[in-house]
């Protein structure tokens, strides 16, 4: 079959999150046909994975401009501004009725399983930039398809494909033995089910970022009813001001409020930091509990259950017939990769960007939500909703409003990048406009600082 010509083809969205229906709902606006291929059953299928965590963003930063004016006639109203939902009020309450409003440009069951030109495979140049996209897809019942686009947008996100507890970036030795120990999601402690298996129990947690904060903080409250519960807290680099994230510096409170309960767990007695730990191997106990075994000879205790969460990363398998320039650290588009790499980029605020940190050798390919971060963590929804109207904007040929920033980020407060703490050198040189964080007191007994319900003015880098 020939390909129709490009400028008659939808432009195709993967996936039907946040970022990806924002960009549905973008075109929509601007006249441009959209086709969002979704591999779950629902809106939001990774959001629901996780409907019990309660997000640090309101509503008010929750959703897009563009949907909003999609849903209005429907009669739906925007949730409270100043409230914090569940990733399950998200998916519910926003995610859903916008894929409704879509309709049948939103295919749900439909996996992604290769992206190319049509009739050019990576290597061949000639006429590659007049060709259509071609997109290969699977549907629920095995059925294989193809699809043209004049565009892909991919907002598949990341979450498909979470880092392994091994710190080399490789499953630890006997990890994947151990999978029935391991989980490496948040988990659901309020289910019965889920709290049997943690409550009265030893468990490690691996990772320093929000979501080992909020196991941490679940773990310390099933442990106020359970007094045998315990945690392990398990981090690659040493304590310092900038562990516990920002604080009352972090201009969105609930985020700071995170840091803060994982440091009181430690605090109050609930969790034991293991600092300067990398795991290397994770070994069976006699009595099938999990030892962890360090690079540098040091073996944990053992544990009952191990939670890991040591980030996510990018599923780029089937986008290699493209042509894409990805940073070589983080897997992100190279011209953003400066702006989020935790190496580099030592305040933690991420700055806004569009169409062209986000654009590639093959035209017309854009990696966009939380899959353009590859494996930086510090993503928010609003920072997917402006690539994406930036995106969307570039594809229409309206290059003033693609060009064009449209967003302030909120600054987390936190001084010194993830990537920085093994470096003896960083520490002594301080943060980028605050003093160097001091050491953070652990131990029982410690005080913990009241949470801001306000949004500070300051911040690292803050005016």
């Amino acid at each position: 079959m020939n390909a129709p010509a490009t400028t008659e083809l939808p432009v195709v969205v993967i996936g039907a999150g946040p970022t990806g229906l924002a960009a549905a709902a973008h075109l929509t606006e601007r006249g441009i046909e959209p086709l969002v291929l979704e591999a779950g059953a629902a809106a939001g299928a990774a959001v629901r994975e996780w409907s019990h965590v309660r997000l640090f963003s309101t509503w008010a930063e929750l959703t897009d401009p563009a949907a909003e004016k999609l849903l209005a006639p429907t009669g739906w109203t925007k949730p409270g501004a100043a409230t914090y939902p569940s990733g399950g009020d998200w998916a519910e309450q926003y995610l859903q009725p916008l894929a409704d409003v879509l309709g049948e440009r939103v295919c749900f069951g439909t996996t992604v399983t290769g992206v190319s030109r049509a009739g050019r495979d990576r290597i061949v140049d000639a006429d590659r930039e007049t060709q259509p996209f071609v997109v290969h897809i699977t549907h629920a019942d095995g059925r294989e398809e193809r699809l043209f686009a004049r565009a892909v947008i991919d907002a598949s996100g990341t979450w498909t494909a979470p880092g392994p507890a091994g710190a080399s970036g490789l499953a630890a030795l006997g990890e994947k033995a151990a999978a029935d120990r391991i989980t490496y999601r948040v988990p659901d402690l309020s289910d019965p089910a889920v709290r049997a298996r943690y409550a009265g129990k030893r468990t490690a947690v691996i990772g320093s970022g929000a979501s080992a904060f909020t196991a941490l903080a679940a773990l310390a409250d099933v442990a106020k009813d359970e007094p045998d519960t315990h945690a392990v807290w398990v981090v690659r680099r040493g304590l310092s001001g900038s562990t516990f994230g920002g604080g009352e510096a972090d201009q969105l409170p609930a985020r700071g409020a995170l840091g803060l309960a994982a440091k009181a767990a430690v605090d109050n007695g609930y969790a034991d930091a293991v600092t300067g730990f990398r795991t290397e191997a994770i070994q069976r106990a006699d009595d099938g509990r999990l030892v962890l075994a360090g690079e540098d000879g040091r073996r944990l205790d053992p544990v009952d259950e191990v939670i890991v969460l040591t980030g996510l990363r990018p599923d780029l398998s089937f986008l290699s017939e493209l042509r894409l320039a990805l940073d070589e650290r983080l897997q992100a588009p190279v011209e953003l990769a400066p702006l989020i790499d935790p190496n580099q980029h030592s305040c933690g605020t991420v700055y806004p960007h569009g169409h062209r940190e986000l654009s590639h050798p093959e035209p017309g390919v854009y990696l966009v939500g939380m899959k353009s971060y590859g494996r930086a963590p510090t993503f928010l929804a609003m920072t997917g909703y402006e690539q994406v109207r930036s995106v969307t904007a570039a594809i229409a040929g309206d290059l003033e409003s693609a060009d064009r920033v449209e967003l302030s980020l909120p600054e987390t407060g936190v001084c010194g990048g993830a990537g920085l703490f093994d470096d003896p050198a960083a520490g002594q040189a301080g943060g980028c406009c605050t003093p160097e964080p001091a050491l953070v007191q652990i131990g029982v007994g410690a005080s913990v600082a009241p949470v801001s319900e306000e949004a500070p003015t300051g911040g690292c880098c803050g005016s």
